[in-house]
């Protein structure tokens, strides 16, 4: 099994102006064998709060045409960064990792833990653990500030995640507190952890890219050298994970 950390660079303008990076990705991690693909939080539309309502759709709008094609195409699962539509009528969007499985099928995770200030245009999700079997790897959902609470991980690994996997928005001033929570996940739980990070500046956050993976029991294995366009692939082999970095070229 091979899973991969997408390090993209997410653009104004919604789904329309990032649907074409994502495809160009689902593209490199093909030629890697990657059979599960992550990308960061909020990967089709940028962190833009304010966007959110406008661009909630269900995993099975038009404008996610391209990507069910392309997870067909390529026996992969994309797990992209989306505004969720509302669990509740008249309530609030979440902020969703929507995963399209190559058989059509959908997934959504909803974030369980809001940052300070994404109350006001996001409802926080009810999912305690949000675990998906891929090909007999149970792989947990969470959306960045989720790497900060312990339960959260301790929920997945109680659910039997063998793989934590998180899209982020991670800047330079938050990068040492999300990897320490995410070595701390790793080895204190005993399942890997996947971290992917926008690869370029979005929503006013510096982001640093250095999308990474940590092995059962906290072994950094991989991490992208900094911001740009880049690959984390994870395999999980009978003999254990290993992972490395892959540049994409524009």
């Amino acid at each position: 099994m091979r899973i991969a950390a997408a390090q993209t660079t997410s653009l104004p303008g919604g789904p329309s102006a990032n649907i074409d990076s994502h495809l160009r990705f689902a593209e490199a991690a093909a030629a890697e064998g990657v059979q599960v693909l992550v990308f960061p939080e909020l990967s089709l539309t940028g962190y833009d709060l304010t966007v959110l309502a406008r661009w909630a759709h269900p995993p099975e709008h038009e404008a996610f045409a391209p990507l069910r094609q392309a997870a067909r195409r390529h026996g992969m699962s994309l797990v992209v960064g989306a505004p969720a539509p509302a669990e509740q009528a008249g309530g609030k969007p979440g902020i969703g990792a929507i995963t399209f499985r190559p058989d059509g099928g959908t997934h959504i995770y909803r974030k369980r833990h809001l940052h300070p200030g994404e109350e006001t245009y996001a409802q926080a999700g009810t999912e305690d653990a949000h675990v998906v079997d891929f090909a007999g790897l149970p792989v947990a959902m969470a959306v960045c500030a989720d790497i900060g609470h312990a339960v959260h991980a301790d929920a997945a690994a109680r659910a039997g995640a063998a793989l934590y996997a998180a899209g982020a928005v991670v800047s330079d001033g938050g990068h040492a507190h999300d990897t320490a929570c995410a070595h701390g996940h790793a080895k204190r739980c005993g399942m890997a952890v996947l971290l992917a990070n926008h690869g370029a500046p979005t929503g006013g956050y510096r982001c640093v890219g250095r999308s990474a993976v940590w092995a059962p029991g906290g072994e950094l294995l991989a991490e992208a050298p900094g911001t740009g366009d880049w690959l984390v692939v994870a395999e999980r082999a009978p003999a254990g994970w290993s992972a490395r970095a892959y540049p994409v070229a524009p």
